[in-house]
């Protein structure tokens, strides 16, 4: 570790455009794009001082990092972490924050030597997995950047069946409606009903599937209005079949289509989070600010986050189920 300079590691965070669960379902296609809200953490030279705080992760990464590299020392270096996405959202910001701690305390410790962006994304992915029992769309997401359409797996990471970036012209507005959802709770229920055969869903992972496909179809030829139209299939699956809207998250959906034109989705588990749509960026500025105003009046506890696509912490070429490779 350099005595003077501190290890930084910079990982963006993620919202689903459709197909939430459908990761560790087994079946199905999911569609994730990273974006420009940047989990941030910087290691210091030196151990954490027993009196420091963590951030409920430090620990735990560490511990899980020493079984699988010798030599480490019994306790963290001191680390700070900064994170610019809204907690408990559906943006994925815990797990932007698990990765940016594996690739910190990695990159210190090794000297020089770098574990894999593959291996860092294992690794995370295992981690969380102990804790909540969910799928690995979130680290793959993070890690690989841009827009990724996955092919779900019961267990392990997805595979990721093909890559884009989002176009240049084209920026995300996201709407934090202020109120927390709970994953832990959701992928334990999602999980009864799959073991019950729950009809509900069979139809929600059907539903989700296709319209997967309409969104991915619709980045694929930079189709705007095609894109609202199938993220809106996406999130009426979400709500119809899967009850993961509530009232609060229809009426900034309706805000939103109603003060500035922007067709909003649900992003993540549900019950609460963000919601995220996609705008033209010479649009950007007004449509944010029009949407801010409403809400003001309206909902004054939610926040507009108008950000970018973010190309992910990953370096290393990315493997596309079928042979090809493509880089980020």
């Amino acid at each position: 570790m350099n005595p003077i300079h501190p290890i930084r590691a910079a990982v963006p965070c993620r919202a689903c455009l459709s197909g939430e669960d459908l990761d560790w379902l087994g079946e199905g296609r999911s569609v994730s794009l990273a974006l420009g809200l940047m989990t941030t953490v910087e290691v210091g030279p030196g151990p954490a001082p027993d009196e420091a705080v963590d951030d409920g992760w430090q620990r735990e990464v560490w511990t899980f990092l020493r079984a699988r590299l010798p030599g480490l020392a019994p306790r963290p270096p001191a680390a700070t972490v900064r994170s610019e996405a809204p907690a408990a959202s559906g943006l994925s910001s815990s797990t932007a924050r698990i990765v940016a701690l594996f690739r910190a305390f990695a990159d210190t410790s090794l000297r020089g030597r770098r574990v894999s962006d593959a291996t860092i994304t294992r690794w995370a992915y295992q981690f969380e997995f102990a804790v909540f029992n969910g799928g690995g769309m979130d680290h793959l997401a993070v890690v690989e950047g841009g827009a990724l359409l996955l092919d779900g797996r019961e267990r392990g990471l997805p595979v990721v069946r093909d890559r884009l970036e989002l176009p240049e012209r084209w920026r995300v507005i996201v709407v934090d409606s202020g109120t927390r959802k709970d994953t832990r709770h959701h992928i334990r229920d999602v999980r009864a009903q799959l073991a019950s055969g729950d009809p509900a869903l069979a139809a929600y992972r059907a539903a989700a599937d296709e319209a997967s496909g309409r969104v991915w179809e619709a980045l694929r030829r930079q189709d705007l209005a095609g894109l609202g139209a199938a993220m809106t299939a996406a999130h009426e699956a979400m709500r119809d079949h899967q009850r993961m809207s509530t009232p609060l998250l229809e009426e900034l959906r309706a805000v939103a289509l109603r003060s500035a034109g922007l067709p909003l989705k649900l992003s993540g588990a549900g019950g609460g989070g963000a919601l995220v749509g996609i705008c033209p960026a010479d649009e950007a500025a007004e449509t944010a600010a029009r949407l801010a105003r409403a809400l003001l009046a309206s909902h004054p506890g939610a926040r507009v986050v108008p950000t970018t696509a973010a190309p992910g912490a990953r370096r290393e070429p990315v493997p596309v189920a079928g042979g090809q490779r493509k880089g980020s």
